[in-house]
């Protein structure tokens, strides 16, 4: 086990941003091992429909942390394969709503299991304890950089 570094701003981001990278690299790993030729970001947008039903193209952006032109590609290329369909909102013609296809939800079903491998594995050596008090530590972290307090 590796002693504990000094926590100061610079540390903190870097360490974050190791565990954000290392999450999406082992998660393009499952998922090609698992014969799935998805990106992490083609993954989140199946993830983000499969969980929630239907979304609209920024959600799905700020989902994949995509800027909205990057998740229109995406999803061109997620349309052409046969996983999603754009329908347009009869409320509001110039919105679109992103469904998965019947094709899509089977693919979901594939790789959700690849997501709860790397999440185990990331987890692995942590209790259940443990694992409430890193999420509660991280989001008390995100809480304190995302408020508006100066």
């Amino acid at each position: 086990m590796t002693n504990s570094p000094t926590c100061n701003g610079s540390s903190l981001g870097l360490m974050f941003r190791q565990v954000r990278d290392a999450m999406w690299a082992r998660m393009e790993r499952e998922l090609a091992a698992a014969g799935h030729d998805l990106t992490f970001s083609q993954y989140i947008t199946l993830k983000t429909l499969g969980n929630e039903g239907r979304a609209g193209v920024s959600e799905l952006a700020r989902a994949a942390q995509l800027h909205p032109g990057a998740m229109t590609r995406l999803l061109d290329k997620l349309e052409a394969q046969g996983l999603v369909a754009r329908v347009a909102d009869p409320q509001d013609r110039r919105a679109l709503h992103v469904d998965l296809t019947d094709s899509g939800r089977a693919l979901w079903t594939a790789v959700s299991d690849c997501g709860r491998r790397v999440h185990a594995r990331a987890m692995q050596g942590l209790d259940d304890a443990e694992q409430a008090h890193l999420m509660n530590l991280l989001v008390r972290v995100r809480d304190n950089l995302s408020s508006d307090l100066d």
